[in-house]
């Protein structure tokens, strides 16, 4: 479930999110000392809303769901409290202040790749790029990319060329990754920050409940609300052809549309994975030899 609201009016996203976080912070970090009858994990609301400087009754509120438009203030101190670092803390605000019922609302239309986005693709012939939006669509990638995911994303139905689709449900994925866990995290974390800006994208809440019926990895980590932002990094593959392989990654944010982005993987220079895709880059470029 990734809309905020339920029928009751509740936000339930925010109410899940809270107690996620509240769960995590050990009594200890709040200069609480934890008796032996204690039957939570964390803290409880009481101990949130007394280190915020709030009321339990309006932090039991808070946390149900049932405080619209909090000011910024109260949200300040609750991340404090929470602990919440930079990208929960904005999760959070995008959770519990909508900019307006109308944005909120609004669905999201098919993503558009400009002419120049695919001019950029190009010019990164020699190395792997993709085009994606936020919901993890694969929106335009190079032959590099095309190569490396041992993927032919183009050939699939619109609604199926998504990279978390590939990643829980294509067997490819599970040996082309090294580390399948943190790379699957990844992607589950990444769409639970979509989610909080895009409350009520119906693919996206079409895109979660599949993978959560079919992977119970996918169902598990959802459920546990963590968000993060993995603007670069590393990831170790497992190519068919290139053996294995480590690449860097950088996530760049098209300016016009931040919820559409490239993602470029590259190796470190003089490395034995440059010069695979090096090697990947020529046979693409000569297909003969």
């Amino acid at each position: 479930m990734v809309k905020a609201s339920s029928a009751s009016g509740d936000n339930k996203e925010l109410s899940d999110f809270l107690r996620s976080r509240r769960a995590r912070v050990a009594p200890e970090q709040a200069g609480v000392t934890p008796g032996a009858s204690r039957r939570v994990p964390g803290l409880r609301r009481e101990e949130v809303a007394l280190s915020a400087g709030l009321s339990a009754d309006y932090y039991i509120r808070l946390e149900r769901g049932r405080v619209a438009n909090a000011s910024e203030a109260v949200l300040e101190a609750v991340a404090r409290a929470l602990r919440l670092d930079d990208v929960e803390r904005a999760h959070l605000f995008a959770l519990a202040r909508p900019k307006s019922a109308a944005r909120a609302s609004r669905p999201v239309h098919p993503r558009r790749v400009r002419s120049g986005a695919y001019a950029l693709l190009e010019v990164l012939r020699d190395t792997p790029a993709m085009i994606l939006d936020g919901r993890m669509d694969v929106l335009a990638l190079n032959a590099m990319a095309r190569e490396l995911f041992v993927a032919d994303f183009e050939a699939m139905p619109a609604r199926e060329r998504n990279l978390a689709r590939f990643v829980f449900l294509d067997p490819v994925a599970r040996e082309l990754f090294i580390d399948w866990d943190m790379a699957a995290r990844m992607v589950v974390t990444g769409l639970h920050l979509y989610a909080g800006r895009h409350p009520n994208d119906r693919q996206l809440t079409e895109l979660v409940d599949q993978l959560s019926a079919a992977d119970a990895d996918f169902s598990r980590w959802w459920d546990a609300h963590d968000v993060e932002e993995f603007s670069h990094g590393t990831r170790r593959y497992r190519h068919p052809l290139l053996g294995e392989i480590t690449l860097n990654y950088e996530t760049l944010v098209f300016p016009g549309d931040p919820d559409q982005w490239l993602f470029v993987s590259t190796a470190e220079p003089g490395s034995r994975s440059s010069a695979a895709l090096r090697a990947l880059a020529g046979r693409i470029g000569n297909p003969d030899t």
